[in-house]
């Protein structure tokens, strides 16, 4: 505690008997025994009164890092939820454009074919009134 050693010890008890005296000295020495271990007595209480509120405090901690961590999860699972959903109307509406591109493209070539077929039928039929016209000239 205070790092004296044997000798320190002895000098300082040759001191004391010399001016106390061999009288008084078991009274100071009794005296000095129960004032360090009162002294022991009231570190240890303190001791233990701050490792009770330290584990209080440190399991109130752990209590919150605990809910903290439980919060956390809950918003991830939400956030992976949300992204599930996101991820699956993607693949509706990708598959909905597609149907769609391909109706439209349906659509164009079907146009284009009647469009084709009206041009051929239109010049067939031009070529009969030329015909019919150049019979009636003559």
């Amino acid at each position: 505690m205070f790092d004296i050693g044997m000798p320190e010890l002895i000098v300082i008890f040759i001191v004391a008997l010399l001016v106390l005296g061999p009288k008084k000295l078991p009274e100071l020495a009794r005296g000095l025994g129960k004032g360090l271990g009162e002294l022991k007595k009231a570190l240890r209480d303190v001791k233990e009164s701050v490792e009770e509120e330290f584990e209080e405090t440190t399991s109130d901690i752990r209590e919150a890092v605990t809910d903290v961590k439980k919060q956390i999860a809950s918003e991830v699972k939400d956030i992976k939820d949300t992204g599930k959903t996101i991820d699956s109307t993607l693949q509706e509406v990708n598959k909905q454009v597609e149907t769609e591109s391909k109706e439209i493209h349906k659509t164009i070539e079907s146009t284009a074919k009647d469009i084709e077929d009206q041009g051929e039928s239109g010049s067939e039929q031009t070529g009969k009134t030329s015909e019919d016209a150049s019979k009636k000239q003559s």
